[in-house]
């Protein structure tokens, strides 16, 4: 079974300038290798140190990007000219400022939908797509993450979440917590972010709150701001528009990787995927949720990666 490589540290990092938006860049690996750009989810996740440890440094050339408002990219938490497009439009600007012709994408959840959306505007520049944990971005999908799906499997949860809202915010609950991340009432501001971050905690990880690790709501409120800014505009796309051009990057190598007790983004998403991309290999594990984390994941992944390098060498 393999393990995450050895941590590195980047040798190259810097910030690109994309009109009001600085975004945070990093290289690591081999300047001469397999250029692979890992693409974070959330929106508004950011890269982690370990992001860099799923590929093998001696044959990779690994690019992480930092998303419009997350991580160290600034300002932390705009929501001014951030959309797909935008985030799409700072891929390419990236590449071009690496030098690279052509590059693998790596992405989980939200980096999987913005990996599929990048291959089908530029198919010309990927190599290949490595996509865990799949996100389609359908209406389907947000409904079942906050409206009439997780919900039956965690109530109380849900009924915790719903209950940070005034009571005129429960009949859309994406567009009653966005309202009241971006309003002016600090006091609701903090607890509706505080109660968004519990309830992807309770979902992604199954976990309890503890009220005595509660988190800063100022430290979740910038996270909390970009996926609800993107949720409530259905992630600046049309409806099942990711599926519907599946056509155009049917000829681009492509392994799926999900795990069977994913409770943010059930497996029907990569089956169906894997039904629209029929050259796809699909890897559901039995045992795995929605992380990158835990021995039967991160096997996965790394053999992936290791499989799609000796596939491009």
């Amino acid at each position: 079974m393999k393990t995450l490589y050895p941590p590195i540290e980047p040798f190259h990092t810097f910030h690109l300038q994309a009109g009001d938006h600085r975004i945070y860049c990093e290289q690591s690996g081999s300047p001469e290798g397999l250029p692979v750009m890992f693409l974070h989810g959330g929106p508004g996740s950011g890269c982690k140190p370990d992001h860099r440890r799923f590929f093998d440094p001696g044959r990779y050339r690994i690019v992480l990007m930092d998303q419009r408002g997350a991580g160290r990219s600034e300002p932390l938490g705009e929501l001014r000219h951030n959309d797909t497009w935008k985030l799409l439009g700072d891929l390419e600007s990236l590449r071009k400022a690496l030098g690279i012709n052509r590059w693998v994408l790596f992405g989980g959840s939200w980096g999987a939908a913005l990996a599929l959306l990048y291959a089908q505007k530029h198919p010309e520049r990927v190599l290949g797509m490595i996509l865990r944990g799949v996100f389609l971005a359908r209406q389907y999908d947000l409904d079942w993450f906050v409206q009439d799906g997780v919900r039956r499997i965690y109530p109380d949860r849900w009924h915790e979440l719903v209950t940070s809202l005034p009571v005129t915010g429960w009949n859309d609950v994406v567009q009653g917590m966005y309202k009241a991340v971006i309003g002016s009432n600090e006091a609701l501001r903090n607890r509706v972010a505080l109660a968004w971050n519990r309830w992807g905690g309770a979902v992604t990880l199954g976990r309890a709150f503890d009220p005595e690790a509660a988190p800063d709501p100022a430290e979740i409120l910038p996270k909390a701001r970009i996926e609800l800014h993107y949720a409530a505009h259905r992630y600046f796309l049309r409806e099942n528009q990711i599926l519907r051009n599946c056509p155009l990057i049917r000829a681009i190598p492509c392994t799926l990787v999900h795990g069977r007790r994913d409770l943010v983004c059930p497996v029907e998403s990569a089956f169906t995927l894997k039904r629209h991309l029929p050259g796809a290999k699909l890897k559901i594990l039995e045992n795995a949720g929605h992380i990158a984390a835990g021995e039967e994941m991160i096997d996965a992944l790394v053999t992936s990666a290791d499989e799609m390098a000796e596939r491009l060498s």
